[in-house]
């Protein structure tokens, strides 16, 4: 059967299925025995039965889906005030039984889109958010935090085809963490490049994103990586966040084993480049998979730092639940290892109502007018699907 077969297929099934971005193509996962609605009170008892460490080996031996924001601020000790949302649930995992490897080209067309309308409103509009802004600005200049992400939400009602915008976003707009969920009543399309947690053994990997660029024809990665070097708010900023995330490692790692393995290079993508590092270190002795979620969750790179008191900034600031935006998507295997990242560039479509959840990182030389047309850049790739 044909790569073009297998999409088709799963696609007349009905059934529920999840692809998932591998280092030479796609995971597809499906035939799911069990699904596992998260909650506050049941996080804590799933993650610590995943680690079952079988000595029988199978590609399907893991839970895989997401945490969302809301659950991972909970499972931290940090609280949120009721706030205006879907009633989505706040992370759901399944446990496949059936995984197929696709290739990079994902071939995949389907047009028959109905109920669908294209423009998007935004809940936040450059007045509001310039209000936001001048506010957390004081607040950095106060001390409470170094640098906060304001997060800007579009939605519109769309009745969509999941499968269709992933093929089509993946094969114009390929990112290492993309994925896709399509279950009965909501799906999750997303391109998202950065990776929070790649854990194998006793060695754990994250990879912060902090930088970006538009692209313009008279870029190249080269004149990219000159621009970020050059630029105080974007190596301000970067180094922040790098060294929250060796923090973070620190608490779960051996003492002197945590190390930036890849420092400030430069990523390319359709739109856009990114100023990205690679930190590694090796796992203490009898770290659960609880630690290891509760020291890396959620991701430091897309909330700001330091990351407990700028989580209460913005939780006690926003009015709308953030659902999957800034949580993260991935799987961990029956033993132990995991892959999570951080869930950005995404479109939740949940009872055919569509978010794309967006931000940009205020620093105390920011511009309100830039990190509000910046959002704009990253949600666009998205938008331009409903086309």
């Amino acid at each position: 059967m044909t790569k073009i077969n297998h999409l088709k297929d799963i696609s007349d099934s009905k059934k529920s299925f999840i692809i998932y971005k591998s280092s030479n193509g796609f995971d597809l996962y499906t035939d799911f025995s069990r699904k596992i609605i998260l909650t506050n009170k049941n996080i804590k008892n799933f993650i610590n039965k995943t680690n079952r460490k079988k000595a029988k080996k199978k590609d399907t031996d893991l839970y895989i889906g997401f945490f969302g924001y809301e659950i991972l601020n909970n499972l931290i000790g940090v609280k949120i005030k009721k706030q205006k949302g879907l009633n989505f649930p706040k992370g759901i995992f399944y446990k496949p039984e059936t995984k197929i490897k696709l290739k990079n080209k994902l071939d995949y067309k389907n047009f028959k889109l109905s109920n669908s309308k294209k423009s998007f409103k935004i809940n936040i509009n450059k007045t509001s958010y310039k209000v936001i802004f001048d506010k957390f600005k004081k607040k950095i200049k106060s001390g409470e935090t170094y640098q906060i992400k304001i997060c800007t939400k579009y939605s519109n009602t769309s009745k969509v085809d999941a499968l269709n915008f992933f093929c089509r976003l993946v094969n114009t707009n390929m990112a290492p963490e993309a994925f896709m969920i399509k279950d009965k009543d909501y799906s999750i399309i997303s391109c998202s490049p950065e990776n929070l947690i790649d854990k194998k053994n006793n060695f754990i990997t994250t990879k912060p994103i902090a930088g970006t660029l538009k692209k313009t024809p008279k870029l190249n990665k080269a004149k990219a990586l000159a621009f970020f070097r050059k630029n105080l708010k974007e190596t301000k900023e970067h180094n922040m966040i790098v060294d929250m995330e060796r923090s973070d490692l620190s608490r779960i790692c051996k003492t002197g084993t945590v190390k930036i393995l890849k420092k400030k290079i430069v990523e390319e993508y359709k739109d856009l480049y990114h100023y990205v590092s690679l930190i590694g270190g090796k796992i203490k002795n009898n770290i659960s998979s609880l630690d290891v979620i509760k020291a890396m969750m959620p991701g430091g790179s897309v909330i700001g730092c330091p990351k407990i008191s700028t989580l209460n900034l913005l939780n006690n600031q926003e009015k709308e639940n953030r659902n999957i935006y800034t949580g993260s998507f991935g799987y961990i295997k029956f033993n132990g290892d995991m892959r999570f990242n951080i869930i950005i560039r995404s479109i939740l479509n949940y009872r055919n109502r569509s978010e794309i959840s967006v931000a940009s990182g205020v620093v105390i030389d920011s511009n309100a007018k830039h990190e509000f047309n910046e959002n704009y850049i990253k949600a666009k790739a998205l938008m331009d699907l409903y086309k």
